[in-house]
């Protein structure tokens, strides 16, 4: 079964997107903020990270650009799931990693659709 890190500091946030990967079959890993999503990232190999940009500790980019330091994640999908949609912070996500960007609030077919897409 295919594993996904979700990561955001809002526990309905993170309630939303495992509930609906889980219904698609995925695994899911759970972490409340950047830093904590390093740590997970580290203990146990996910096929797909899913991060906020806005959170305290650790904000989204600098999360990307941690998980991309570890081994094995060079070429792991990274989405950013946020509210933000401005072309300087998605400019800022890419330069730090992330593979793509999801909009809040997000419509659960369109979060299937675009995991498959990433995670085969």
């Amino acid at each position: 079964m295919k594993q996904v890190l979700t990561v955001d500091d809002s526990s309905s946030v993170r309630q939303m997107v495992g509930f609906t990967l889980r219904k698609a079959g995925y695994e899911v890993v759970e972490a409340v903020d950047g830093r904590q999503g390093i740590e997970k990232a580290r203990a146990q190999k996910c096929d797909l990270v899913i991060t906020d940009l806005n959170m305290p500790q650790m904000d989204g980019i600098q999360m990307i650009a941690g998980v991309r330091q570890l081994p094995g994640y060079s070429f792991t999908p990274i989405l950013m799931l946020t509210t933000e949609s401005q072309p300087e912070k998605k400019d800022a996500g890419r330069k730090a990693g992330a593979t793509g960007w999801i909009v809040k609030p997000f419509q659960a077919e369109q979060l299937i659709a675009v995991v498959q897409k990433l995670v085969r």
